[in-house]
C-alpha cells in the first residue's frame, strides 16, 4: 500500500508490549503520553519474533509472478504444518540467491489473526488503524538502508526485550534467520531470583543492570549475573552453531548486543571473550533528535522503515489487518448518499431522459435486427468447432491421466531417494560425537548397542552426578538431532564402588 506523501504529517511508532509510543515529526522523535486518531498519522508497530511462525522456501523461477502468492501460501501450510481449517496472515519477501539460478528463496512470516486482534485491540480503538505491522527481525534492514552498516559480511544482532529476546542473522544486508530464546528481561529477573533464593526488588535489579551491568561493584549481583549470562550465552552459542551449519556461514563478522532498556555495560566484552567474536553495543545513531537519554533501538528502526515506506514506496513485509477507512466515495454510507443525490437528479430530469432514451432504443433495435442473422450463422459455425475440440480434449485427458500416473510413481521414488540421502543420520558420526561427549566426564562405558535409530549405553561412574551432567550436556548439545533421551534408574551394586545406569537415546 503506497501512501500519499503530502497527506502524512507525522509517524507514530508503537511498542505494544511495553506500552510505549513515539511520534516523529520534523526530525524530532519524542515519546507520546497518549495515542489519538488522525488521518495525517502513519501508524506503525512490530510483532515479537516469538509470536511469529517463520520459515524459508525455494520456488522455481519458472513460476509466474501472478501465481507466486498462492504457491507461497501452499508452501507455508505444508512446511509449517499449519491447520488447514484455520486462516492465517501470511506474508513473504524474496531473498537474493547466488547459489542456484533456477530457484528463488522466500522468507515467509505467519501470524494468527486472532492474536493480532487480541494484542492490538486497545491501540486500534485509539488510532483506528495500523498502516504498517512489521516482523521484528526485519527491522534491522534500517541500519543498512541508512548506510550505518555496510552490506557486506555476516552480522548477528542480539536484542533483549522485556517480553522477547531474539537473535537475528543478516548476510550482505539481507535477512537470513531469527530465533527467540527463553531469556527475556522479565525471565532474566525471575531466573536471578531463583539463583538467589529470594525475591529481589525488581526496580533495584533493573537499575543495577542498566547503570552498572556486568561490571557492578555489588559482589553478590556480579556473581549471580555472570552465572546467569553464562547460561544465556550457551543458548546463544548453540544458535550460532546451528545458523553457521544451516546456512554455510564460515564465520560471524560482527555481533551487536543490546536491550530495550539500553546497552548493558560489559555485555559486549563478555560476548567477545565467551564466543570469540568481535562484539559491540547495539546502539546506532539514526540522526533523529530526541529528548530521552536512551530510546529503544527498535523504535528508531520502526520510524526509519515507515519513512522509507512513505517517501520511497518501499515494499515491506506488512502483517497488518487494521486498514484505514476507505475514501468517502468508496464507503457504503458514501455510496448511499451519492446514489440518493443521483436519484434526485435523475428524477428531476426524467421526462427529458425518457424521450432521448426512447429514440436511442429505436435506433439500437434497428441495428441489432440487422446483425442478428449474421450472428446466428457465426454461432452455428463455432458450435461445430467447439464440438470437435471437445472430442480432442477427451482424448488428451486420457493421455494426461496415464502420464500423471507415471509421474506420481517417479515422484514417490525420487522423494524416497532424496529423503535417504539428505535426512539419514550416519550412526558412526553420532556415535563418535557421543564418545567425545562422554570422554569429557568421569564416566566409563562397558556396553554400547544400537537398533534402528536408537542407541543404548551402559555407563559406569564413581559419581552419579557425573551421569546426570552427561545427560544434560548431550540433550542440550544435540537437541536438533535427538528425539528423546532417557536413563533407567541409576543403581549401585553392593560391594562395588561404581554407579551403573542404562542411557537410551532415540534419534530424530
Amino acid at each position: 500500500m503506497s501512501q500519499n506523501n503530502s497527506k502524512i504529517k507525522s509517524i507514530v511508532t508503537i511498542n505494544i508490549y511495553d506500552k510505549k509510543y513515539y511520534a516523529l515529526k520534523d526530525q524530532k522523535f519524542n515519546p507520546l503520553k497518549k495515542l489519538s486518531y488522525s488521518t495525517a498519522n502513519l501508524v506503525t508497530a512490530y510483532v515479537n519474533n516469538h509470536d511469529l511462525i517463520s520459515t524459508s522456501v525455494e520456488i522455481s523461477r519458472s513460476i509466474e509472478d501472478e501465481d507466486l502468492a498462492d504457491l507461497v501460501e501452499i508452501k507455508a501450510y505444508e512446511e509449517l504444518g499449519l491447520d488447514q481449517a484455520e486462516e492465517y496472515i501470511i506474508q513473504f519477501n524474496e531473498r537474493e540467491s547466488t547459489d542456484d539460478n533456477d530457484m528463488r528463496i522466500f522468507d515467509i512470516f505467519v501470524v494468527e489473526p486472532e492474536y493480532l486482534r487480541e494484542t492490538f485491540d486497545e491501540v486500534v480503538k485509539e488510532t483506528k488503524h495500523i498502516d504498517l505491522l512489521i516482523p521484528s527481525p526485519l527491522l534491522y534492514r534500517s541500519v543498512y538502508s541508512k548506510e550505518i552498516l555496510r552490506n557486506e559480511g555476516v552480522h548477528c544482532f542480539v536484542y533483549f526485550g522485556n517480553n522477547d529476546t531474539f537473535i537475528t542473522f543478516y548476510k550482505n544486508g539481507e535477512y537470513l534467520y531469527a530465533k527467540s530464546i527463553e531469556y527475556s528481561l522479565e525471565q532474566i529477573y525471575d531466573k536471578y531470583c531463583e539463583l538467589t533464593g529470594d525475591r529481589v526488588n525488581e526496580e533495584e535489579f533493573f537499575n543495577i543492570l542498566e547503570t552498572e551491568g556486568l561490571k557492578t561493584i555489588h559482589a553478590d549481583y556480579q556473581q549471580n549475573l555472570m552465572k546467569l549470562f553464562g547460561e544465556i550465552f550457551i543458548a546463544i552459542n548453540d544458535i550460532i552453531i546451528y545458523a553457521k551449519r544451516a546456512f554455510d556461514l564460515l564465520t560471524i563478522d560482527q555481533m551487536f548486543i543490546g536491550s530495550s532498556k539500553g546497552p548493558i555495560i560489559g555485555l559486549d566484552e563478555y560476548s567477545e571473550n565467551y564466543l570469540g567474536l568481535q562484539s559491540a553495543e547495539l546502539n546506532f545513531d539514526f540522526n533523529l533528535n530526541t529528548e530521552e537519554w536512551y530510546t529503544d533501538q527498535l523504535q528508531y528502526m520502526l520510524a526509519i522503515a515507515a519513512i522509507e515506506y512513505v517517501d520511497n514506496d518501499v515494499e515491506l513485509v506488512n502483517l497488518t489487518i487494521f486498514y484505514r477507512a476507505p475514501p468517502f466515495q468508496k464507503r457504503a454510507s458514501g455510496q448511499f448518499i451519492i446514489s440518493t443525490l443521483l436519484a434526485i437528479t435523475l428524477g428531476i430530469s426524467y421526462p427529458l431522459y425518457f424521450l432521448v432514451h426512447s429514440y436511442m432504443n429505436d435506433a439500437t433495435n434497428l441495428v441489432l435486427s440487422n446483425n442478428n442473422s449474421n450472428l446466428k450463422k457465426e454461432s452455428s459455425k463455432y458450435k461445430k468447432i467447439i464440438g470437435s475440440k471437445k472430442k480432442e480434449i477427451d482424448k488428451l485427458d486420457v493421455i494426461i491421466a496415464d502420464k500423471s500416473k507415471i509421474y506420481r510413481n517417479k515422484d514417490i521414488t525420487l522423494s524416497s531417494i532424496y529423503d535417504k540421502k539428505v535426512h539419514y543420520n550416519l550412526k558412526s558420526e553420532l556415535l563418535y560425537n557421543f564418545a567425545k561427549d562422554i570422554k569429557q566426564f568421569d564416566i566409563n562405558v562397558n556396553i554400547v548397542t544400537s537398533k534402528d535409530d536408537s542407541f543404548t549405553f551402559s555407563l559406569l561412574s564413581k559419581d552419579d552426578q557425573e551421569i546426570t551432567k552427561l545427560i544434560k550436556y548431550i540433550s542440550e548439545r544435540h537437541f536438533d538431532r535427538i528425539d528423546s533421551i532417557d536413563i533407567e534408574m541409576i543403581s549401585k551394586d553392593s560391594g562395588s564402588e561404581y554407579y551403573n545406569g542404562i542411557l537410551k537415546v532415540d534419534l530424530q
